[in-house]
């Protein structure tokens, strides 16, 4: 398969969108539920921003025209694959034109906490076709790099345990119907979705970070790794001209 360049469509683009005025860095930070993925935006977010870089960070269901929503959907516990797959799509959409694609054109650096691999993986983890979800999904924009967090289940669970004291229904895959217990739906849907996304390493090159390590270790990676990204410089910050002196009347 040959390299894709980074901020062009993987398949259909978006209308009136030219990808030669886009001149910021598309940074994706993936992997599975708990894998410490938020924590680690957030620390790279800081990082950035200290450097003087302008930043964008975005997520799953954070737009304005579907985050309410999916987020209002999840409560009843009734959404189905094919619909769950197309919400969350949508939401991406709204995003990527308005939020991603603006500030790549500003030159941000733009994080974002799962991308579209996230949703293929979902889907996939779910019995959905593929081939469908990868045509859906062909309008999205090649990353300059997507980290993959990468940690066993027996991790997922304990920081689960640790961090929140409960598993969610929708991390634990409870509407594919495993069994009652959350416990070992988390385990059984948690290990398809990681199949999933290691299925996705070479067709979407990326790059695999430990994430059984602590949360220090990993920045610590992740920040070496982006170091050497080229990254816009960061914006000088205006001169600030004092006004002339008023003639004396």
């Amino acid at each position: 398969m040959l390299k894709r360049q980074p901020l062009q469509f993987y398949n259909e683009a978006l209308p009136g969108v030219d990808t030669a005025e886009l001149q910021g860095k598309l940074v994706v930070i993936e992997g599975p539920d708990a894998v410490g993925r938020t924590t680690q935006v957030a620390l790279l977010r800081q990082w950035l921003e200290r450097e003087g870089h302008a930043v964008l960070d975005t997520g799953m269901a954070r737009s304005a025209l579907a985050g309410k929503g999916i987020n209002m959907a999840k409560q009843g516990n009734t959404l189905g694959p094919i619909t769950m797959t197309l919400f969350y799509t949508t939401d991406f959409a709204d995003r990527l034109e308005n939020e991603i694609v603006p500030a790549l054109r500003a030159g941000f650096v733009v994080l974002i906490d799962r991308y579209i691999y996230s949703i293929m993986a979902r889907a996939i983890a779910r019995g959905e076709d593929r081939r469908w979800i990868e045509q859906v999904a062909g309008f999205a924009l090649v990353p300059h790099a997507t980290f993959y967090l990468r940690a066993g289940v027996e991790t997922l669970v304990s920081r689960v345990v640790l961090g929140r004291g409960a598993f969610d229904y929708w991390e634990s895959g409870m509407d594919l119907r495993f069994g009652p217990d959350k416990y070992d739906s988390f385990v059984r849907y948690q290990a398809r979705l990681i199949k999933a996304l290691d299925s996705m390493v070479k067709p979407y090159e990326f790059t695999v970070i430990d994430a059984n390590q602590s949360v220090p270790r990993i920045f610590s990676e992740l920040r070496r790794r982006i170091a050497r990204l080229s990254l816009p410089r960061a914006a000088r910050r205006p001169r600030l001209r004092r006004p002339a002196a008023k003639a004396a009347s």
